[in-house]
């Protein structure tokens, strides 16, 4: 290997994924998320808005030598406030075998450096496969959490994606496409289960195809949606409709991309009952085990 040449990132994925198979890194046992650490932090920069960047992610990027971002999806006013003394590097069109060296270079001279992901780098970010290349060249990694769209827009919509007796769970997923083949979009399945809040990334583009596929598979035209374009930037638009009627208005819209797609009852936010945690459990007082119970069990409704 030379200085500018990485092994294989291939080869490095591989190795890594072997290593996992055969026993945990110690580290999961050494260090929390927050936790400073030795390494490339991977920092989730949030959905869009500056104030939405954790401390933890706006301490590391104010003493960054190098920021490796994900260019145009992370905003331009987060890298100017917080990020303008760096070296910056849009992530945009460069291969592993062009990033991973650039990295390790700045890295083993000595710079502070960060790779800014959009959102949380955890939710198709492909983020691990960056950093099983760096580790396998021996510069540690370590993620740093951000706020996911899903999360921003939920915020938007002034509502829970968990709400009692309409949502008991949700559901982060894409279309299918080039990445994803027709027998791994369960997107039909989530919204069949009824009690699922589907929170579709990276389908924008698609949205009249999952729409009408879902109109095929017999569910309710009426069943609620929302598509939130630039959750928490400047430029925020909601268009709120239902399975039978958000396809026109998104293209109406124009928008082919940066918006995430949210499928359920809890885009409302109507017909949910009163929470456990709130209601009678909550009056027999801290030490009743039934309180506690209820803690468990209601915890976010």
């Amino acid at each position: 290997m030379t200085e500018d040449t990485p092994n294989d990132p291939q080869d490095a994925i591989d190795s890594q994924g072997e290593r996992r198979r055969e026993e945990l890194d110690d580290r999961i046992f050494e260090h929390s998320a927050g936790d400073e650490q030795e390494g490339i932090p991977f920092v989730g920069a949030g959905p869009g808005n500056p104030r939405l960047l954790t401390v933890a992610g706006k301490e590391l990027l104010e003493d960054a030598d190098l920021v490796v971002h994900a260019g145009s999806l992370v905003n331009s006013e987060l890298l100017d406030e917080y990020c303008g003394h760096a070296e910056l590097v849009n992530s945009v069109g460069k291969d592993l075998e062009e990033l991973i060296p650039l990295m390790r270079d700045a890295y083993e001279n000595g710079d502070n450096v960060v790779r800014l992901h959009s959102g949380d780098p955890a939710i198709y970010g492909a983020a691990l496969e960056q950093m099983d290349a760096l580790e396998h060249e021996g510069v540690p990694t370590y993620f740093v959490p951000g706020v996911t769209s899903a999360f921003a827009a939920s915020a938007t919509l002034r509502t829970q994606l968990t709400l009692n007796e309409v949502s008991n769970h949700v559901a982060f997923t894409r279309p299918q496409g080039k990445t994803l083949t027709p027998e791994e979009d369960h997107i039909s399945d989530f919204v069949e289960m009824g009690d699922v809040t589907t929170c579709i990334y990276l389908g924008t583009h698609a949205v009249r195809d999952t729409m009408d596929r879902l109109l095929e598979g017999d569910h309710d035209p009426e069943t609620p949606v929302a598509v939130i374009y630039h959750a928490s930037w400047p430029d925020e638009d909601v268009i709120v409709g239902d399975i039978g009627s958000i396809a026109d208005k998104v293209e109406e819209a124009g928008y082919r991309a940066s918006a995430l797609v949210v499928i359920g009852d809890a885009v409302t936010g109507a017909g949910y009952e009163r929470s456990f945690l709130y209601g009678d459990w909550a009056n027999r007082g801290p030490d009743s085990s039934d309180a506690n119970e209820s803690e468990t069990q209601a915890g976010d409704d």
